[in-house]
């Protein structure tokens, strides 16, 4: 099965991308959220700009979709209920 990047609705500070990039590289979501804070910073916007339009054109996870958590990333289980 081919992974999706998706905004993550359990993971998320404000639109779940950080939470969603994290799980589909499989890396600590606050290591994603420092490295966004820092470019969006030496930026100077542009990758704040690029995040919104990045929040608007990637999907939200499916409800379905579980994941389970442990301390250095995300092992992805798909549940079917």
């Amino acid at each position: 099965m081919m992974k999706k990047l998706y905004r993550s609705r359990t993971d998320k500070q404000i639109s779940g991308l950080c939470g969603g990039i994290a799980r589909y590289f499989n890396i600590d979501s606050t290591v994603v959220r420092l490295i966004a804070l820092i470019a969006a910073i030496c930026s100077f916007g542009t990758v704040v700009a690029i995040y919104l339009i990045a929040s608007l054109i990637v999907p939200k996870e499916p409800a379905g979709l579980h994941y389970d958590y442990n301390d250095y990333g995300y092992d992805e289980h798909y549940s079917k209920f």
